[in-house]
């Protein structure tokens, strides 16, 4: 079967015609496979800016276009572009199919890059197909464009909101993820963690959309409860375990500290090699670490002891269903806790005192949603930051993550890679 039998059988092009393949070489001396194509008699070109069709009337210089490469050997489509004389535009190049604007690379190969963009670095695509990082980085961009203007956010009922750390510093970035349906996605990033960030999604959306959310998903940020007790009039804002769980947990291990410390001056060792001990659930410890803390459980006078039995009773408090039980029972265990004499323990009651009502809106929700699918969406993101080795540019940042967790639609094509 002949190359260009295959090429009018995937990619048939309306006005044109593919020549005959030849085996050609380029700049630096490699072999190439060379596909003229030759526009049809009395077909018209097309204005590059405005699209009309338009008599030509000179030709420039052939162009080579980079197709997607075939047995390891690069293709090429080559073509003369006619100039038009636009009644609206002036003069003008033509607008071909099989490319956009004045890249170098054809849109189904610009399909082919990004699609191996997912699952290896930038540079590694570029080097493995012989094209620059740019051209694979406007590839992607491509792409996201195409996706973020064609994707469909009807529907979308729940979300998370989270703030992560990108780069050295303080420098953050306020990602908003799709909690709701079969699929978990990245719906918005924004720079820093500030309630204009959240709000400039939200803005983005319109309102109508914002009344169409059900429940929301986040940390206890002051900006973010601020925005979307504002901006989500129907939502039920939850503040789930994970991030309670884990202000106890730093505050148990605060416990630890400060004693270690003091148990150190006076020449103890009991707490040495403890960390995790006291912060693991009791199911997932190993063997070595059960021993040792049914070894350290006997010094009940310990401080960190207490503190780590104090946040065992609390987790009975996630095993409730009904809001009503389980609001009591947080009331309770607060009332105890504020009498165990452990500072840090004492701050995190006040903490969930404050925040009552959205820890219990979990309940409310039935448990459905949390910010663990959030968390586990930010790891993933923490994974292409790593695979780039960073990204120093925002809006390079910004397109790498929606092309990897946006499940963004792409452009259709006759055929797929």
């Amino acid at each position: 079967m002949l190359v260009t039998t295959i090429l009018n059988s995937i990619e048939k092009r309306k006005g044109f015609v593919y020549g005959k393949a030849r085996m050609g070489l380029d700049s630096e001396g490699n072999k190439r496979i060379e596909i003229p194509i030759i526009p049809r008699r009395n077909s018209k070109a097309s204005c590059s800016n405005c699209g009309l069709a338009c008599r030509s009337y000179d030709r420039l210089p052939e162009r080579c276009f980079e197709y997607v490469p075939l047995w390891g050997i690069a293709v090429v489509l080559v073509y003369a572009m006619r100039r038009v004389m636009c009644p609206e535009c002036g003069v003008k190049v033509e607008r071909v199919p099989w490319a956009s604007g004045k890249s170098p690379i054809t849109s189904s190969l610009a399909i082919f890059l990004a699609d191996w963009a997912k699952v290896l670095s930038w540079q590694e695509v570029a080097r493995r197909f012989g094209v620059n990082w740019r051209q694979v980085f406007e590839s992607v961009r491509h792409v996201v464009t195409y996706g973020l203007s064609h994707r469909d956010l009807s529907g979308v009922t729940a979300i998370g909101v989270d703030e992560i750390q990108c780069g050295h510093g303080h420098r953050y970035l306020t990602v908003v993820y799709q909690l709701c349906g079969g699929t978990r996605r990245l719906l918005y990033v924004g720079k820093d963690r500030e309630a204009v960030s959240l709000s400039a999604f939200f803005d983005e959306m319109g309102a109508p959309w914002c009344a169409g959310v059900r429940h929301a998903c986040s940390d206890m940020w002051k900006a973010y409860l601020k925005v979307i007790r504002e901006r989500l009039p129907n939502a039920v804002h939850i503040l789930d375990r994970f991030h309670i769980v884990k202000l106890l947990n730093e505050a148990v291990d605060k416990v630890r500290r400060e004693e270690d410390c003091a148990l150190r001056k006076k020449g103890l060792d009991l707490l040495k090699g403890l960390k995790y001990v006291f912060l693991k659930r009791p199911e997932n410890l190993t063997p070595g670490q059960q021993e040792a803390l049914m070894g350290i459980m006997g010094q009940r006078w310990l401080r960190s002891v207490r503190a780590y039995l104090w946040k065992e009773k609390f987790q009975l408090f996630w095993e409730y269903t009904s809001p009503f039980w389980a609001q009591r029972y947080l009331r309770r265990w607060c009332k105890g806790a504020m009498r165990s004499r452990l500072a840090p323990i004492k701050k995190f009651v006040k903490t969930i005192r404050s925040h009552e009502d959205l820890i219990m809106n979990w309940f409310k929700a039935k448990k459905l949603y949390s910010s663990g699918a959030v968390e586990g969406m930010n790891r993933k993101i923490n994974l292409v930051t790593r695979k780039a080795y960073g990204y120093k540019s925002h809006e390079v940042l910004k397109i790498a993550l929606f092309h990897t967790l946006g499940h963004l639609p792409e452009p259709e094509m006759t055929h797929r890679f």
